[in-house]
């Protein structure tokens, strides 16, 4: 059983701890462990940076010396906590003089940052570290006839690394295959969801959702998949505001993607928390089964 430093970040501990629950239950069934860090603590999120650089890169460079303490690679299923990471490591690396000055502070708690631990997001490890093969050969129950949008959104592919495609990824749709469903193209699926643009610019941000949900109706998505805990929130609390606003009719379900694989090793849905979402995911999944009969063999 391969083991990483888990980072479950502040949304996974309220909001998104159905995405929470569905990344234990679906790595512990592929053989792989999430450590949660002990005494993690906040990456800094979007805004910190903005307002005092220097702590927000302390910030990060807590939870990455903590990993590097347990000889661990670093996990975050959400894509800002990723991506802040992974920055704050690559910034570090080639800033000497700035990584001494936070080793100063990281000393009071016995910490010092190296940069031996790399970081990932949740969704690289399960494509690149488990496999596609791997994971198609523990699927029990392929998700045949659903659609699925798969949403990279605008962060995941930001911290550009050799030999990724970051125009037109693919990994994201071969996933979404190996659980037996049908990934749907779409032209926004690398797109920003409107993320904190809620808390400034209401009607923008609602324009940013309706756009997004607009282009996944129309490629005939039955569900989305997401692997953000903010793009969750905006792409499926937001549905009866952008309909009140723009005179819409959208009830579009938007799972986080463990969910899609949890429901593909035949894990039961409750376990993944399905059942707590706004717009209910299980009625899309049957009905699509409904349109495509598992054949009888006869």
């Amino acid at each position: 059983m391969k083991t990483y430093a888990y980072f479950p970040g502040c949304s996974l501990e309220k909001m998104a701890q159905s995405y929470h629950l569905s990344a234990l239950e679906t790595t512990r069934v592929l053989g792989v462990e999430l450590k949660e860090l002990e005494d993690w603590n906040c990456c800094g999120a979007t805004a910190y940076f903005h307002v005092d650089e220097l702590l927000a890169y302390t910030l990060s460079a807590r939870n990455l010396a903590m990993a590097e303490k347990e000889k661990l690679n670093l996990v975050a299923p959400c894509s800002g906590c990723y991506k802040n990471m992974y920055f704050t490591r690559e910034h570090l690396l080639r800033d000497p003089d700035l990584a001494e000055h936070i080793n100063d502070a990281l000393a009071e708690d016995n910490l010092r940052f190296s940069g031996s631990a790399n970081v990932q997001h949740l969704l690289e490890v399960f494509v690149h570290e488990v496999g596609l093969k791997e994971i198609r050969a523990k699927v029990t129950n392929p998700l045949k006839g659903l659609r699925v949008a798969p949403y990279y959104g605008c962060q995941i592919l930001r911290p550009r690394k050799d030999h990724e495609d970051i125009e037109q990824p693919r990994y994201f749709e071969e996933l979404v295959g190996a659980l037996g469903a049908e990934p749907v193209d779409y032209p926004l699926r690398l797109r920003c969801c409107g993320g904190a643009l809620i808390l400034t610019n209401r009607v923008a941000a609602l324009s940013m959702v309706r756009n997004l949900l607009e282009s996944a109706v129309k490629a005939g998505a039955a569900v989305v998949a997401t692997a953000c805990p903010l793009c969750q929130v905006n792409l499926e609390c937001y549905q009866k505001q952008v309909n009140k606003e723009f005179g819409t009719e959208f009830y579009l379900p938007i799972m986080y993607f463990t969910q899609l694989i949890g429901l593909a090793l035949g894990i039961p849905p409750k376990r993944l928390g399905i059942g707590s979402e706004f717009v209910a995911v299980m009625p899309a999944i049957a009905e699509a089964r409904d349109a495509d009969p598992v054949p009888t063999g006869k």
